[in-house]
């Protein structure tokens, strides 16, 4: 049990580096009130091509990195808890 705790630690800090490293990186997403004022169109081919993008693809394994996040340290203690 002692040897799943440490691979679960060194996992748990693999992954907040590197989602420490992808927020970092990623782009400002928001436009502000200048596309208020414009009209800013959604409903180009850029927005609905997005998720393929770089930038899509970073924000993604933002998200699955933080869950992933999330459910190693729920366990983690709940492993040290016991």
């Amino acid at each position: 049990m002692e040897i799943a705790k440490w691979i679960l630690v060194v996992i748990y800090f693999v992954v907040a580096l590197a989602l420490i490293i992808l927020a970092l990186i990623q782009t400002k997403d928001d436009a502000g009130l200048s596309s208020t004022i414009t009209g800013s169109s959604t409903n180009n081919f850029f927005e609905k091509n997005k998720g393929r993008t770089k930038e899509g693809k970073q924000k993604r394994w933002t998200i699955i990195l933080g869950i992933v996040f999330a459910i190693l340290t729920i366990v983690l203690g709940i492993i040290y808890m016991a």
